[in-house]
């Protein structure tokens, strides 16, 4: 693990969970280490260190928040599933200038480890924002082309509509420019190319993997749930972005479309997969990054899955 001079923390390490038939690989862009009260409305310093289990995986010693920009590659018996694809090499990120023209291994990642892009059948995206999408393209002779040419990919049609037309959002920061900017160089091209599929809310993938909606980060947002043998887990998407929010649901980000519904679907599935032997895989959470909810004292914490 090293740090970059932009205060990324680059990981080569490598996670891979089983569900019944289907295998889980999750491939590391790159971890950040970033101030949680800066982030998330309501959150405060005090509070992070106070959750004792956030430590080593989720928080620094000092109390920064540990997020992981990370794809999860799903594979079942019949197909080949990339989920979320990160932020993309080479792609102007206007304001956010430290995302501008990034150069990274993330496609010599999937090659070496013998997922080539062509073998990909489908590409989920649980929403559309920037980190999410950027390897749906990639730069071929000045032109953005589908990075897995061979893959259907799925995009919920409300989150589709929603960034290919004029939108009601103003965050502030630069989030809106941002979108203007990947929806052109990320979206597009594949729309062009003839290679979206567009779903309604919950749709079955295959046998194994349904999508599953999970509203309020984004318009669209939906999540990953994946069946097999008995077994389950989800991938989460940004339905929650760190383990911080089992015990303060109620933080939410300033970039939430909506943030109270946010807030209920967090506490709506939490509610729903505490106990129960379902593996919840977090798009954002570093180290570990999947385990089972688990109830105590009022609130929840995360029993690690190694």
């Amino acid at each position: 693990m090293t740090t970059t001079e932009s205060g990324q923390i680059v990981t080569t390490r490598r996670q891979r969970w089983h569900i019944g038939d289907v295998t889980i690989t999750k491939f590391v862009d790159c971890v950040e280490a970033h101030d949680l009260s800066h982030i998330f409305i309501g959150a405060t310093t005090e509070k992070i260190m106070a959750i004792p289990w956030l430590r080593p995986h989720f928080i620094t010693t000092e109390g920064l928040g540990l997020l992981s920009f990370h794809a999860l590659v799903v594979d079942t018996p019949d197909k080949r599933i990339i989920v979320d694809t990160c932020w993309g090499d080479n792609k102007d990120r206007g304001p956010w200038d430290v995302r501008s023209n990034l150069q990274t291994t993330f496609l010599e990642n999937l090659e070496g480890a013998g997922f080539s892009r062509e073998s990909f059948d489908i590409v989920l995206c649980t929403h559309l924002h920037a980190d999410h999408v950027g390897w749906n393209t990639m730069l071929v002779e000045d032109k953005w082309m589908p990075t897995f040419p061979n893959a259907r990919y799925l995009l919920d049609k409300t989150e589709f509509d929603f960034w290919m037309n004029p939108y009601d959002v103003a965050t502030g920061g630069g989030f809106d420019k941002v979108q203007e900017l990947c929806v052109l160089d990320s979206v597009k091209p594949v729309y062009d190319a003839g290679q979206i599929d567009l779903v309604d809310g919950a749709h079955q993938v295959c046998d194994e993997v349904q999508l599953v909606p999970t509203r309020g980060h984004s318009k669209g947002h939906v999540s990953v749930r994946i069946s097999s043998r008995g077994e389950e887990a989800i991938i989460t998407g940004d339905m929650t972005h760190h383990p911080s929010q089992l015990v303060h649901p109620e933080w939410g980000l300033k970039e939430d479309y909506d943030f109270d519904e946010a807030r209920r679907t967090r506490e709506r599935l939490y509610a729903d997969v505490s106990d129960k032997p379902v593996l919840l895989i977090g798009t954002h959470w570093a180290g570990v990054t999947a385990g089972y909810i688990r109830r105590e004292n009022g609130a929840y914490r995360l029993e690690y899955k190694e």
